[in-house]
């Protein structure tokens, strides 16, 4: 006797799109094809069902059948990926975030990018009603080894190129509390990669104090940074929580994903 299908009567489309993302996620679930055996298993679909959508989403070209009988997920998606890549900006992505960041700690957020041996201030938020306040100027620019994001630059390179940049520079300060020496730097960056918070106390300029979480995109890779700028002995140690949650979510709007991060 012929299995009836429980899922042929006609079903709402939110049912329908429900079924198809829960049939890509399980294709995603693995790097090689899936019989549709066990696609039926894992999602609890009819094999007819599973069947009829997969069929439907292989015309489309987001699900490719390498053999009969198997699936696997298609280039249709790489395809909208990078279209969606392509589209994305970190400034586009950080400024609304940052602007909510500034309203609630009420001091200067700043987002920067390395270019070569410096860091780039790209952005900022602050408010001219804040009061006293450290304000990065968009343009400027500033040694890596100097601030708290350029910290977080060295801190994702490896330990020759760390090396070949105290070299190039000579790892000159600005200030009494600028670190000079390799090996202190070195130490310096290895509490980055535990922690993933940098720190700039005083090191660029004397009263101020900056921290710095990093921004990824979806490979990963940091691209830039966010800090806060504050007065020596203004600065709150719990801006680090919240600093850490907007640095993930600008990551997230690029892509990138983590499933150990929790904010």
């Amino acid at each position: 006797m012929r299995k009836k299908d429980p899922d042929a009567i006609s079903t709402p489309t939110v049912q329908v799109i429900e079924r198809m993302f829960t049939l890509m996620d399980v294709l995603a679930s693995r790097e090689d094809a899936i019989s549709l055996k066990e696609i039926s298993e894992k999602t609890g679909l009819h094999p007819s069902t599973a069947h009829r959508i997969l069929n439907d989403l292989a015309t489309g070209r987001f699900v490719d059948r390498p053999q009969p009988g198997s699936y696997r997920l298609g280039m249709r998606l790489l395809e909208l990926g990078n279209l969606v890549k392509a589209r994305l900006n970190v400034r586009d992505a950080a400024i609304a975030p940052m602007r909510e960041l500034h309203r609630q700690i009420q001091q200067p957020v700043n987002l920067s990018l390395r270019q070569g041996d410096e860091i780039v201030y790209i952005e900022r938020a602050y408010s001219e009603r804040s009061g006293m306040q450290v304000i990065r100027a968009v343009g400027g620019r500033a040694p890596l080894h100097l601030t708290s994001v350029g910290k977080l630059f060295l801190a994702a390179d490896d330990p020759q190129r760390v090396r070949a940049y105290a070299t190039r520079t000579g790892l000159a300060g600005h200030t009494k509390n600028s670190i000079t020496q390799l090996p202190v730097l070195e130490r310096e960056l290895a509490k980055i990669r535990q922690s993933g918070i940098s720190h700039d106390d005083e090191e660029l300029e004397l009263g101020v104090h900056c921290l710095a979480a990093g921004i990824h995109d979806d490979q990963g890779k940091l691209v830039a940074g966010l800090s806060i700028s504050a007065p020596t002995g203004r600065l709150d140690k719990e801006w680090a929580v919240k600093l850490q949650g907007v640095a993930n979510e600008i990551s997230r709007m690029l892509g990138h994903h983590n499933p150990a991060q929790t904010s």
